[in-house]
């Protein structure tokens, strides 16, 4: 099953999405922008504690520094030194070292060598590790030391004693542990973690960050990024991150992470993203009730203009579409509006061409057919005339085109005055009429037909000429003459063919004329196939010349042998042959059948003159003289042979 959605539904939801677009990217421009904010907090907030971090340390590693140089310039510790007092030594290392927080003494020799320490790591007597990474500083003019001592990363700073020679060097330093870190991230506001690397092998971790992250941040660290910067995760908590490598050498390094916390930033703007939420929903809503509201407003006039449609597809063309709007969907209703007037005067137009002619503006067939099948119905007495005009084509070509346009306007007019109030005047063809007239019988119509061909009878002007009309006018009356309106109409139409052969032409049906239409109608319809049917023939009569007493001419006569009614008199179908235009096809056959008839004679010896008749339309062939040319030639006769004769008709 095909559901329908409605036109203001699929508004409504185009609306809807759309809205829901422009909110979800809002929403997601917001959230970009947020945390691109958040980036740039936390890259500045990274930069800073960067910087922080580097000055701690370089604070620290002044204040270590200034203090061993205040030891090695001690006169006391020198003379110890000088006279290799070891526990001299030992017990100035942790006394200086417990005041100013160190916890890695060291006294060297001159080569290097341990010649006190205060970590059980580095012994007495052994080489110091740290020897030549302290000269390559000291080269460099720096005096701190970051290295990977027991595990973690120690700070260490070198200062020469002198005697006035130089005799020893005492280097002290202290472990960067997680109270540094700690006061390095409430200095900076980052996560700090340190991590010593000897031999690929990481160390203690010293960091901010909770224990379950070490895992993780030792893998960050042991495997550090090419970027300065870079995002990390450590368990579902993103970090921007960044690597210091504070000290390293060929085998060992100490490497120092900072980290800005974004999950926490990102809580700051936790109640703005709550807030768009909530400016989401509401928008929403209101959208939703705006984009239904706005459907509506659409959908109504649509639907009326639907409805209005509708309407005048089923041919309702007198209601408006009341639409009081000034956008377009009311200039569509105004257009409408003026569709429908223009198409029910169209309609109207067409249903009175429909009905009446175009010339005269008459009533035509179907609409006279119309009423007076309504007159019969309703049982009232009814009289119909069939009106011709017979020498109709004569004066068509006599006044053109214009002419015979202009004299059927002044014939509609004048077969209108002798008639009463609801009678009716149809043209039926080029040259006939009908004429209605209601409560009427047979008299009453002889009486209007008179004064219709009085009327008629009067010359008129048409042009540069004086045109008079032959009319003929047939009758047939209801009831007395059909009870159909097709009967009276073919029986009208028989009488009009009679009064045509009569003096006054005017002849009302005769009863029994039907038969004889009927045998005409079947006379006309064979007689353009009787030739090749072989339903003629020609009979000769002889002329016999009397001075001589022989027979030198013969005139030939048509006849015709039907097949259903016999022998049909000449004097009844050559006359049906004129009516109609086929006395040609009669004229060639016995022009041709005579030629072969002489032609035969002519072979038995037998010469004679042959008349045949031609009719006045024969006259008018242009073709008739090469037709009867070639057949002349044909059968070899000579042209003295055949005598054509004017028939009386012509």
């Amino acid at each position: 099953m095909k559901v329908r959605i409605s036109f203001q539904a699929r508004i409504a939801g185009v609306l809807i999405m759309l809205l829901l677009i422009v909110v979800f990217a809002v929403f997601i421009a917001v959230r970009a922008a947020t945390q691109d904010a958040v980036r740039k907090q936390a890259q500045a907030q990274l930069e800073v504690g960067t910087r922080v971090f580097e000055g701690l340390l370089e604070m620290r590693g002044k204040r270590l520094r200034d203090s061993v140089q205040l030891l090695s310039t001690d006169f006391g510790f020198r003379d110890a030194v000088a006279s290799a007092d070891s526990a001299t030594i030992r017990s100035v290392l942790l006394n200086h070292g417990a005041r100013i927080n160190a916890n890695d003494m060291f006294l060297l020799g001159m080569d290097g060598t341990v010649m006190a320490s205060t970590v059980a790591q580095i012994p007495e007597g052994s080489p110091f590790p740290y020897t030549q990474a302290l000269r390559e500083l000291k080269g460099k003019n720096q005096s701190m030391l970051i290295v990977p001592l027991q595990g973690q990363p120690h700070l260490l700073v070198e200062s020469t004693v002198l005697a006035p020679l130089p005799i020893a060097r005492v280097v002290m330093g202290f472990s960067m542990d997680g109270d540094l870190a700690q006061e390095l991230r409430s200095l900076s506001g980052l996560q700090v973690s340190f991590l010593s690397i000897v031999q690929k092998q990481p160390g203690q971790m010293i960091s901010t960050q909770p224990a379950p992250l070490f895992d993780s941040l030792r893998g960050v660290m042991m495997n550090p990024p090419s970027d300065e910067m870079q995002m990390t995760e450590h368990q579902n908590q993103s970090f921007l991150s960044k690597i210091l490598r504070l000290g390293s050498n060929s085998d060992s390094e100490v490497v120092a992470l900072l980290q800005s916390p974004l999950d926490q930033a990102m809580q700051a703007f936790a109640p703005l993203d709550k807030t768009l939420f909530w400016i989401t929903v509401v928008a929403l809503a209101c959208s939703l009730v705006g984009a239904l509201l706005l459907a509506r407003n659409l959908s109504r006039p649509v639907s009326a203009l639907a409805q209005a449609a509708r309407r005048i597809g089923e041919g309702d063309y007198a209601t408006p579409v009341v639409l009081d709007r000034r956008d377009e969907l009311g200039l569509l209703a105004s257009a409408i509006n003026s569709m429908q007037s223009g198409i029910a005067e169209r309609e109207l137009q067409l249903a009175h061409n429909a009905l009446h002619d175009p010339l005269t503006g008459l009533p035509n067939r179907a609409l006279v057919m119309e009423r007076l099948g309504s007159a019969v119905i309703a049982q009232r007495p009814v009289a119909l005339l069939y009106l011709g005009i017979d020498n109709f084509r004569a004066i068509s070509t006599n006044v053109g085109l214009e002419g015979v346009e202009q004299l059927l306007r002044i014939i509609s007019e004048q077969l209108q005055e002798p008639l009463r109030p609801g009678d009716t005047v149809a043209r039926l063809s080029d040259n006939e009429f009908l004429l209605l007239v209601h409560n009427a019988e047979t008299d009453s119509a002889v009486a209007v037909a008179d004064r219709l061909q009085r009327l008629l009878v009067k010359p008129q002007r048409i042009g540069e000429q004086d045109i008079a009309m032959d009319a003929c006018i047939g009758i047939a009356a209801y009831p007395a003459n059909g009870d159909s309106a097709s009967e009276l109409l073919r029986r009208a139409s028989i009488a009009r063919q009679d009064a045509a052969q009569l003096p006054g032409r005017l002849q009302v049906y005769v009863d029994g004329r039907d038969v004889a239409h009927l045998r005409q109608i079947s006379l006309i319809r064979d007689l353009r196939q009787a030739a090749r049917n072989g339903e003629l023939s020609l009979h000769y009569q002889p002329k016999l010349d009397i001075r001589n007493g022989r027979v030198t001419q013969a005139e030939a006569l048509l006849r015709w042998q039907h097949p259903q009614f016999g022998s049909v008199s000449p004097a009844e179908f050559i006359v049906l042959a004129e009516r109609t235009g086929s006395i040609q096809i009669l004229t060639n056959w016995v022009i041709e059948e005579a030629l072969r008839q002489l032609a035969e004679w002519a072979y038995r010896g037998l010469v004679l003159q042959v008349s045949v008749n031609i009719s006045a339309d024969d006259l008018l062939d242009g073709n008739l003289a090469d037709r009867v040319a070639a057949l002349l030639k044909l059968y070899r006769v000579p042209a003295e042979q055949l005598i054509f004769e004017i028939t009386e008709s012509a």
